[in-house]
């Protein structure tokens, strides 16, 4: 196996999870974070608490800016920090490197792509739920964690492979992209909406939950995605009870949400199709206007 030089910008849950995984397989890893978290990371490493991989700890370095080349460069920060985040990473240091992001959404690509001329970004999406309790501090719940990458990222497929996680390569990127954001929409919306988990959402608004996903998929199609509705609504009702999305999660904490890069992306590319989509137009203008 071939050791990776790879950088993590945005070690929150998801960023920490890959970290600790990559770098216990000897893969060369710096976590790209805030001064404070990078020196906490520097001095303590990372410390993950998984129910798929259990308790794992595991060094990396710790820095504010990238300041040497790197293999690949993963991108997990939430959206709403990305611009702010990309700041660490200055262009001209990252060169042709590899760029992931695991990012929510779908415009991150355009912005990524206009920003890393020479860089080879390539689209990713990673289905987990995974949170960072304090820095340093990974809790993965479940046994969930499936990543999809488009074509170019194939040495980091083979290493996410070796480490443990579910990886697929396929070659249609809107498809790729779409395929989680027709879950991870209808989700993210009606949890925050109802200020309740998956399970309740199920119960008391499943309709609308189902409803939601046909809207979803039909932008997808639009999009150019081969979007299957019925899959995506048994997906849904197969996951816990208790499941939370992280945008509900950030909406109860008073925290910025992803709902812009959410629920947002899907009402733009609707608008550019003229795609229908009444139910989620009504949810988004509410959570948008909606205090906490």
């Amino acid at each position: 196996m071939t050791s990776l030089r790879v950088a993590v910008l945005g070690p929150g849950g998801v960023g920490g999870l890959l970290a600790v995984l990559l770098a216990r397989q000897g893969h060369a890893v710096t976590c790209l974070a805030r001064p404070g978290t990078a020196r906490h990371i520097e001095e303590h490493g990372l410390r993950l608490t998984s129910d798929r991989f259990g308790e794992l700890t595991a060094e990396v370095d710790g820095a504010d800016r990238l300041a040497g080349p790197v293999d690949v460069l993963l991108v997990t920060t939430k959206a709403t920090s990305l611009d702010e985040a990309l700041e660490r990473v200055p262009a001209e240091v990252l060169g042709d490197a590899v760029v992931v992001p695991l990012l929510n959404g779908v415009e991150h690509m355009a912005a990524l792509r206009e920003r890393y001329a020479a860089a080879h970004v390539v689209a990713g999406t990673i289905r987990v739920f995974a949170s960072r309790p304090a820095p340093g501090e990974i809790r993965h719940e479940g046994q969930l964690l499936a990543v999809q990458l488009a074509p170019g990222a194939e040495p980091l497929a083979a290493a996410l492979t070796d480490a443990g996680v579910d990886v697929t390569v396929r070659p249609d990127e809107a498809g790729l992209l779409w395929d989680k954001l027709c879950f991870l929409a209808p989700m993210a919306l009606l949890t925050t909406r109802a200020r309740a988990p998956l399970g309740t959402v199920r119960e008391q608004h499943g309709d609308e939950l189902a409803a939601v996903i046909a809207e979803v998929a039909a932008v997808a199609r639009a999009e150019g995605a081969a979007s299957d509705p019925a899959a995506t609504r048994e997906f849904a009702w197969s996951l816990p009870d208790g499941m939370h999305s992280s945008m509900q999660r950030d909406a109860a904490e008073g925290n910025p949400t992803e709902l812009e890069a959410i629920g947002g992306a899907v009402l733009r590319a609707a608008d550019r199709h003229g795609v229908e989509v009444p139910l989620t137009r009504s949810i988004v203008d509410e959570l948008r206007v909606r205090p906490g």
